[in-house]
């Protein structure tokens, strides 16, 4: 009913011009085509919004990611002009999607062969060709994606305007005529090639991918008002050429996994049913089989069902409940027998003496019980103790309210309300509860106020579409946040990785050089102390083959009495501006390369107290170069190195691996005093020196170590590398709870499987 209501609204076309029209159209059809486009505006707001948004972001990175400045400069720019343009695009795609509507019942006209064979020949243009191809890919991946609903829609719009079953572009709500209003929309900006093909991608991602919703709600608007309310898509999967389809094969498409654990039989029924209802049913199978299994009988008590309103009521009476108990009780109360029992309770509440009690019906129960265990399921795997445990047991009653009014939440796996249930989950699981312990207040404030939001408004697909484009809005300021904290650490390393390179290969410049002569007391402090990282610096900044480091060489020559010194005030004044730039004061410069090439100083009286030996002293002290920016020693790097590995051992295996592993992978660090375990991914590594830097989910320095180490603390069981995981915590508890009720009914079922 919900969906109903949701479907009549009209909130963005009151004017008359904004409405689709056609002179052909009946006054039915006109109603009905109306309300359709209404519901159509209205629903598309927030994802195209969110869609020019997710493009503007994209350039942005791409901008970051730019080689050179003319890359950067025209990202920036198209940015800047999708941001300027943004109000005209979006009217310039709601007046396409109004011009499509009132093209339904236009007769399309077949080509004319002969004005096709008179017309010339021409080629496409390189940019037309690429966006031609990649609309194409968005159209038949959204096709592919939504066929069952989009074969519904076809055949009810079909019969409002008395045509053939619609397809392609003349299906106003079909992905390609979406996507073409959204290109024209876009055709005015002077953007370039590939700047289109990535508004196209966010397109793809942010409006194509959710029309699923948008679909079922249009058709159970035209079902409920007598439009086909019998027809049923089932669509055959695509095959092989010459292979035979298998049993029950019509019913695979869409089917997420929980659904496929169902029994065989349950399968081979379900191609008489829609999917929604196929795969709550096959659900509730399994869930009537295991309560068999556990000698519970499916009882139901005398009285009158409750309908969808009376159990939205009580489901708001008994939220209001719960906001005012203790966690624990909290918890106790929304397990699933409890939870059907205060569900009854609040049914019966305030009913006369000798009134006919009211109960749930079967499916409304086990709805609450589904929802209930799925609940548990997803709680086991958050960390203990922590923000996710509240906000989840804060979701769980308007997650119920949605799942009973709408069945599509147990099918569809983009359904927006199981998708705000995976992503808040997620967010408060790993940013706010993670062993690192720094929670971020901003997001913790924007969680409880979105699920505060969905507790106090009815459900509806439109709440949790706009709560899931507000989280995720979040969510991508927070990880661009953490991916410039990464690549800051990130160049931080590289900086201190060539500058020990360029230090190595200066002392061993200088260690050749001392092997001719043995220079002592103070020449010899300047050398090792100060002009080596004179060298380094000069390294760093021009490079070994560069005029500038052949001069500094041929002063360490001239110094070192290996060459002649034509001008000694020049020699001076080299190493004067060589020991400046790595720190060292001008008076202080200027005393040690007098007192080093025996230039009398200018001013006695200064020169009295700076003696050749507290010179050295003061070199000896001097900071060398970089060593204010070394980090402190992470605990990991704390541990000596490890005796070299075997060739054969199990720690050579895995550093042969480590060697191989991509920027990104994730390990976990075990504690061997307390058992924690923290998760840290490793950011870089050097394949040179085989350092290598581990950050936090926020992007922070955490651990350095080389991979030698990191090898020998794996091998130790101290450090394992972490799978990667393809499926978020919500799949893992959809699994979880499928794994829970299928071991009753899979036990007899081993032999059978056995035996054929």
């Amino acid at each position: 009913m919900d969906v109903e209501q949701q479907g009549r609204r009209q909130p963005f076309v009151s004017e008359r011009d904004l409405r689709p029209d056609h002179a052909g159209w009946a006054p039915r059809a006109r109603r009905l085509i109306e309300e359709v486009h209404a519901l159509c505006t209205s629903w598309l707001e927030a994802p195209l919004r969110a869609c020019l948004s997710d493009a503007e972001q994209r350039l942005y990175a791409q901008a970051e990611r730019s080689r050179n400045h003319l890359e950067q400069q025209q990202c920036l720019y198209s940015r800047q002009l999708m941001q300027q343009q943004r109000g005209t695009v979006e009217r310039r795609f709601l007046q396409g999607l109004r011009e499509h509507f009132s093209r339904l019942g236009v007769p399309v006209a077949a080509p004319d062969d002969t004005d096709t064979a008179r017309r010339p020949l021409a080629l496409l243009e390189q940019t037309e060709h690429e966006q031609a191809v990649a609309l194409d890919k968005l159209v038949a991946r959204g096709e592919a994606r939504l066929g069952p609903p989009l074969f519904e829609l076809g055949y009810r719009f079909a019969v409002l305007v008395s045509q053939p079953p619609l397809e392609g572009e003349a299906l106003p709500l079909g992905p390609q005529a979406l996507a073409v209003s959204f290109r024209d929309a876009c055709a005015p900006l002077e953007l370039p090639v590939e700047h289109r093909l990535l508004a196209l991608q966010s397109f793809d991602g942010m409006v194509v991918q959710a029309l699923g919703t948008l679909y079922d709600t249009v058709n159970e608007h035209l079902r409920a008002d007598g439009i086909l309310p019998q027809l049923r898509a089932f669509p055959a999967p695509p095959r092989i050429h010459g292979e035979r389809p298998a049993r029950g094969a019509a019913a695979e498409p869409a089917t997420p996994a929980f659904a496929r654990h169902a029994p065989a039989a349950a399968a081979e029924t379900a191609p008489a049913r829609s999917d929604n209802i196929a795969v709550l049913d096959s659900l509730r199978e399994l869930l009537a089989q295991h309560r068999a299994g556990q000698g519970a009988l499916n009882y139901q008590p005398d009285g009158r069902a409750a309908s969808a309103e009376e159990l939205q009521l009580a489901l708001d009476a008994l939220q209001l409940h719960v906001s005012d108990v203790t966690d624990q009780a909290r918890r106790e109360l929304l397990s699933a027998q409890a939870l059907r029992e205060e569900l009854l309770a609040q049914l019966n509440a305030g009913k006369p003496a000798g009134a006919a009690p009211m109960r749930l019906s079967d499916e409304q129960g086990d709805t609450v019980e589904l929802v209930a265990m799925l609940f548990d399921q997803l709680s086991q795997q958050l960390h203990r103790k922590g923000n996710a445990h509240s906000l989840l047991g804060d979701l769980q009653l308007p997650l119920l309210r949605m799942a009973v009014a709408d069945e599509g939440f147990f099918n569809q796996r983009e359904h927006p309300a199981r998708k705000l249930l995976g992503m808040v989950t997620e967010a408060a699981n790993d940013w706010l509860d993670g062993p690192d312990g720094a929670g971020d207040r901003t997001l913790a404030a924007k969680l409880n106020q979105l699920v505060d939001r969905a507790r106090r408004e009815p459900p509806s697909t439109g709440l949790y579409t706009s709560l899931l484009a507000d989280i995720e809005h979040h969510l991508t300021l927070l990880n661009r946040k953490a991916q410039i904290a990464e690549r800051r650490q990130v160049e931080a390393m590289q900086g201190r990785e060539r500058l020990e390179q360029a230090r190595r290969r200066a002392a061993a410049l200088m260690a050749g050089r001392f092997e001719r002569c043995h220079p002592r007391g103070l020449l010899r402090t300047l050398l090792e102390r100060a002009w080596s990282d004179v060298l380094a610096l000069t390294l760093l900044r021009h490079g070994e083959d560069s005029e500038a480091f052949a001069l500094r060489l041929r002063v360490t020559d001239q110094l070192l009495g290996q060459l002649p010194v034509p001008d000694r005030p020049l020699l001076q004044a080299e190493v004067e501006s060589g020991l400046q730039q790595i720190g060292m004061h001008a008076e202080e410069a200027v005393q040690v390369a007098q007192r080093l090439l025996g230039i009398p100083a200018a001013a006695p009286v200064a020169q009295e107290g700076a003696t050749a030996t507290e010179l050295a002293l003061r070199l000896k002290q001097h900071q060398r170069l970089g060593e204010h920016a070394a980090p402190e020693p992470p605990a990991p790097a704390t541990t000596p190195a490890p005796p070299p590995p075997a060739p054969e051992s199990p720690e050579r295996r895995i550093h042969q691996r480590l060697r191989q592993l991509p920027f990104g992978a994730w390990f976990e660090f075990i504690d061997p005093g307390n058992g924690n375990v923290t998760q840290r991914k490793l950011a870089w590594y050097s394949p040179v020196t085989g350092n290598s830097l581990f950050v936090t989910r926020r992007g922070l320095r955490s651990e350095e170590m080389t991979l030698e180490q990191l090898a020998h603390e794996m091998a130790c069981g101290r450090v394992r590398e972490m799978p990667q995981v393809r499926e978020n915590l919500l799949d893992r508890a959809w699994q979880a709870l499928a794994h829970h009720l299928r071991p009753v009914t899979r036990a007899p079922a081993v032999p059978v499987r056995h035996g054929a």
